[in-house]
């Protein structure tokens, strides 16, 4: 150890200091580099997360040993591995997590229903019911959470006029929602609660749209249903048409649109007509008299009734007979009334427009060659296309079917999974920021190792030019040498060839400097003038 403290003794405190400030700091730097590489790259697992949903994915996290980090006050943003984000996603969702829930009717579960007032019970009842409907809605495809405000009037004792209630919707959405996926919504939220009306819900997007209108109430309704319509229409006439044009030319190969135009006008038609050769027997009346008169006989008076009033051999008196038959018969004549409602929403005509690609020839060098389709072929298509539409020309209906290349063909426009020279020459953005980080550290560390590491090396390896110059003077080149080949000629360890290596170059160094004195006190002139030459060159 005796020349480990005599080098420490020569180097002094300050470069001891100074060299163990720096080795510190490079341990410092490579320990940051080494972490640094070897850390996993992060992507974002959920994002905007509530207390309750970012607690149970750390749970979840810490139990299965992944390190993850948390964004946000509250930890609203997780990040894990980007590599395990699908794996993770899947696993959490079967777990039902983030649930995102809202309050629902667990609330009664642990409340005190003897201690709450009544009010604390209707509020209570208010949320459970806005988060319950949250649930439900948020069970729909597209959408990814949702918020429910209801708006319920109290009821008042003796109350006439009772405000109905209403309800405000906001949605985050994973696209877009139909009108009909719109519509099922509000009558979802309006047949949940008593006395709601689904015209008095109000639905609103992330982005701050507005999707339905609860203000305008049933006339907004009706100009919603006649628009969603026509978008059926359309939707349902184009997918026929390019149903049976995929068949043809391809899928992929077609683009097709519908316009349709409709009459909203809402005719109501009354008719009434009478048929006179119809006509048939309601009722027959027929009524007959017959009448006696002229005769005296049978008549009644006082001298009839006299003793000898009838005095036999008398003639008697001639007597009339009168007839009469009356037949009275009664009609019904046919009559057709007739009533006539023709509802908004009937087709006034039709407009459709097809572009069809052309066919792809293996050309002379094997590469796809455009060819335009043949007149006869492009008239066959319009034929099925009009077919398919129900076209009539009194109506004004249009179809245009024309053939035209299309911006790529289908050998570009076809997905192929690329291969691993390609996605190295294409590498994605995160790659590339993962390469150029990479790229910066490895500069750094080659910087401190040129810069810090080596200067430092040769300044702590490089021997002394004193003792270089006193040795070379006393010839102690000659013994040092020779001791080192007896060292190399002795066969043993490299241990112990290192210890008397040490003990030979200690006692070579004490015969030199004892020869370097000897020589200072036998010519003191000569030693002071050397010093001084080289304090001078110094």
């Amino acid at each position: 150890m005796k020349p480990v403290f005599d080098l420490v003794a020569k180097l002094g405190p300050a470069r001891l200091a100074a060299m163990a400030a720096v080795t510190m700091t490079l341990i410092g730097f490579f320990a940051f580099v080494i972490l640094r590489v070897s850390k996993p790259d992060m992507g974002v697992l959920f994002a905007d997360l509530s207390m309750s949903d970012s607690s149970a994915v750390i749970r979840d996290l810490d139990a299965r040993g992944i390190k993850y980090e948390t964004r946000g006050d509250a930890g609203q943003t997780v990040m894990a591995p980007r590599a395990d984000l699908p794996r993770l996603r899947m696993d959490l969702a079967g777990k039902g997590l983030p649930s995102q829930a809202g309050v629902g009717y667990e609330i009664f579960d642990k409340g005190d229903a003897f201690s709450s007032t009544n009010f604390v019970q209707n509020v209570n009842h208010l949320r459970a019911l806005e988060g319950e409907l949250s649930r439900s809605i948020r069970a729909i495809g597209r959408v990814q959470a949702a918020r429910v405000h209801l708006v319920i009037p109290e009821r008042r004792l003796f109350e006439r006029d009772r405000e109905s209630p209403s309800a405000a919707i906001v949605l985050k959405l994973m696209g877009d929602l139909d009108a009909s996926q719109v519509r099922a919504v509000r009558h979802l939220v309006a047949s949940a609660v008593e006395g709601l009306k689904p015209e008095r819900v109000s639905i609103v997007d992330e982005r701050g749209r507005l999707l339905a209108d609860g203000a305008r109430g049933a006339e907004a309704e009706t100009g919603a249903g006649m628009e969603e319509k026509q978008v059926g229409i359309e939707r349902r006439l184009r997918s026929q048409i390019e149903e049976i044009i995929a068949g043809i030319v391809g899928a992929g190969r077609a683009r097709v649109q519908v316009s349709a135009e409709l009459d909203l006008n809402r005719i109501e038609s009354r008719s009434e007509s009478y048929d006179p050769e119809s006509r048939v027997v309601r009722s027959t009346q027929t009524r007959s008299e017959n009448a006696l008169s002229g005769g005296a006989e049978g008549a009644v008076s006082v001298g009839n009734e006299l003793p000898g009033a009838n005095q036999p051999g008398q003639a008697p008196t001639q007597k009339d007979s009168t007839n009469k038959n009356e037949e009275t018969t009664n009609y019904e004549i046919s009559r057709v009334t007739k009533t006539e409602v023709a509802e908004g929403g009937r087709v006034k005509r039709l407009s459709v427009a097809v572009v069809i690609d052309g066919a792809y020839v293996a050309g002379p060098d094997g590469k796809a060659v455009y060819q335009p389709r043949p007149a006869a072929e492009v008239e066959r298509i319009a034929a099925l296309v009009r077919t398919a539409i129900g076209f009539d020309k009194a109506r004004g209906d249009q179809v245009e079917v024309v053939n035209l290349r299309f911006a790529e063909s289908p050998a570009q426009a076809a997905f192929v999974e690329p291969s691993l020279i390609q996605s190295l020459l294409s590498p994605s953005k995160e790659e590339v920021m993962r390469i150029v980080e990479l790229a910066v550290l490895t500069m750094l560390t080659l910087i401190v190792l040129m810069a810090v590491v080596r200067p430092l090396l040769k300044k702590v390896l490089a021997t002394d030019p004193i003792q270089i110059a006193l040795v070379a003077g006393a010839g102690g080149a000659g013994a040092v040498a020779g001791n080192a080949e007896a060292l190399l000629a002795q066969p043993e360890n490299a241990t112990a060839r290192l210890v008397d290596f040490a003990q030979l170059n200690g006692k070579v160094q004490a015969e030199t400097v004892q020869r370097v004195v000897d020589m200072v006190r036998a010519s003191p002139s000569e030693t002071v003038e050397v010093l001084r030459n080289w304090i001078h060159e110094s």
